[in-house]
């Protein structure tokens, strides 16, 4: 068993119940914490609305491709579409870490290649596990970033 991280999104439609319904799809049966849900400013360029980002730590045996397997299939039972490159989204789920495997398959390297240059990413991963973000990480991270609670009391 080893501590495999996602980091999920929303910034179209009913965005708590996009990230519920993401979680119950990326956890399946691991054991399961959860961050606090973050508003974030969106990265990329693309004019959207403000996202609802958090991180979930699964205490699981599935492969990093098992673990995108899963955000995939979160993605499409949400609705979610690819037509704009860093778009909006109904959800986005990206695999930030397994454990300490890493891999270099282009369908799914991990760690994820962005993972410490987005506080939308670094603020949620340090709330659950403080020793893999380094203050100097966290203050390099771009975007802004404000608590919003736990995603039961902004359902």
């Amino acid at each position: 068993m080893r501590r495999c991280y996602l980091s999920l999104g929303s910034n179209v439609g009913d965005r708590a119940e996009h990230l519920a319904a993401g979680l119950e799809i990326v956890c399946a049966n691991d054991v399961a914490r959860t961050s606090q849900v973050y508003e974030t400013e969106p990265v990329g360029g693309v004019e959207q609305d403000d996202f609802w980002n958090m991180v979930v730590e699964i205490i699981s045996h599935a492969t990093p491709r098992a673990l995108l397997e899963r955000a995939r299939a979160a993605e499409v039972a949400r609705g979610r579409t690819r037509d704009v490159r860093w778009g909006p989204r109904t959800l986005d789920v990206d695999v930030l870490l397994v454990g300490n495997e890493s891999s270099d398959d282009p369908l799914i390297l991990v760690p994820h290649p962005r993972l410490f240059e987005r506080s939308f990413v670094l603020v949620p991963l340090r709330e659950l596990a403080p020793d893999l973000v380094s203050d100097a990480q966290l203050l390099a991270g771009v975007g802004r970033v404000r608590a919003l609670g736990t995603l039961e009391t902004l359902r």
